[in-house]
Formats: structure tokens, sequence, C-alpha cells
């Protein structure tokens, strides 16, 4: 499968992560369908699509807008080869003794429901010629820290359904791993910390060459892995 003619699938893709990991695909000269809430962000940060680009708004919740996004990419380029499942949230809600059903469930919605609406989305048009799937899970969820209960618990599901679709599907041409960074430097968080050292944090593009690597036919032999990418911290 030679990159110039793969179709990647990025959501979360207005993010810092999502920007960075869609300029490393498209540096190789791949297809990019990329997937936010609203179009009008995507145009905003990549400017218009174009010949390989391709914007799609979806709210990744809905298994109906999860599957208008697998249908536009096969409409445009005629194959799903790679699905990039970068879309999520952090909230941190108080102990677990503490923490709201609406926290709960908005976290489990946005980091965990995305992933299982993408892969039944995407999986079936995947399964004839064979493909990866790269999920961005956290640190975090090898070990929750104080206040952290809810997203490290959907963070560890995410882990959970990288390794059970792994399972699944290794022996069907389709390799499953997921990435767990630490902090990343965005300027997001710089502002909400300070004090701290961004020098010690991930930076997007390291990150999103990780992402890379996974989802080429280089990584072909490494399946369901959880690779922990935490910089210095």
């Amino acid at each position: 499968m030679e990159s110039v003619h793969r179709t990647v699938i990025v959501t979360g893709a207005s993010g810092n992560l999502g920007r960075a990991v869609a300029g490393a695909f498209a540096a190789e000269g791949a297809n990019l369908v990329l997937v936010a809430r609203h179009e009008a962000t995507l145009a905003e940060q990549f400017g218009g699509d174009g010949e390989r680009r391709l914007f799609v708004a979806a709210d990744l919740g809905r298994q109906d807008d999860a599957n208008g996004v697998a249908a536009a990419a096969r409409a445009r380029f005629g194959r799903i080869d790679t699905v990039c499942n970068l879309a999520g949230a952090f909230r941190i809600d108080g102990p677990v003794h503490e923490t709201s059903d609406a926290t709960w469930q908005f976290l489990f919605d946005t980091n965990v429901r995305s992933v299982l609406c993408m892969a039944r989305a995407c999986v079936p048009a995947m399964l004839e010629a064979g493909g990866s799937i790269v999920n961005v899970a956290a640190y975090a969820a090898l070990r929750a820290g104080a206040n952290m209960g809810a997203y490290a618990a959907s963070k560890a599901a995410v882990m959970r359904l990288t390794e059970a679709m792994s399972a699944e599907l290794r022996e069907r041409g389709i390799n499953v791993n997921c990435v767990l960074p630490t902090t990343i430097d965005t300027p997001q968080n710089r502002q909400a910390m300070p004090g701290a050292d961004p020098a010690r944090w991930v930076a997007p593009g390291d990150l999103a060459r990780i992402i890379v690597f996974l989802a080429s036919p280089a990584a072909r032999a490494i399946h369901g892995a959880s690779i922990p990418v935490s910089g210095l911290s």
C-alpha cells in the first residue's frame, strides 16, 4: 500500500494534534479526510479543501454521522486505508464519589463511543484491502491520578477496545494500535499550567510521527500495542 494512494481519516482534525497528524500524512502524499464537529473550523485551520483533502463535519457520538464520514471518504477517494481516532476530551470533575453523570457520559461519549462508531462505520469497508487503525488513549489510563477517575476510565476503555479490535482484525489484514501520551504541548496547556516546563511535554509533531509510523506498512508486525509517549515527564 503506497502512501501516495493511502486514504486517511483523521478525527479531531481541527485540534492541535489533528493539525500535526494531517500535516505529517499530507507530507507523504496521502488523501486526507479531515473530520471535526464544524466544517468552518476545518476551513479556518486548513484553508479550503482540495484534490487530496476532504472536510467532513460530524458528531462522532452519532452512528449516522460516523457512517457519513466513511461514505464520504469512499465516495471521494474510493477506499479507506487508515483511521486515526484523535477526537477526544479531557475534563476533571473532582473525586470519583463526586463525579457527575454529565461528566461521565460526556467523556465516555467523546473518548470511547466515537471509537466504537468509527469502527462500525469504517472496518467493513477496510476488510477487503486491509489497513490500519490508530487510537489515542492517554498515559493516565495506565494509572489514574486523583480527580481523574472518569477521564482515566474512558481512556482505559480505549486501550481495551484497541486490544479487542486487534485480536479480531489482525488476521484480516488490519492492524490496530494506540498511543498513550502524557501532556501535549499546546497553547491551551501552556495557558492552563503557566508554571510548568513545556519542554518536558510531548510536542504534537513528535506524537504525529509516531502515529504515522503505526499507520504505515512498516508497523505491520505491531498489533494491539499501547505505546507510552511521555516526553520527559
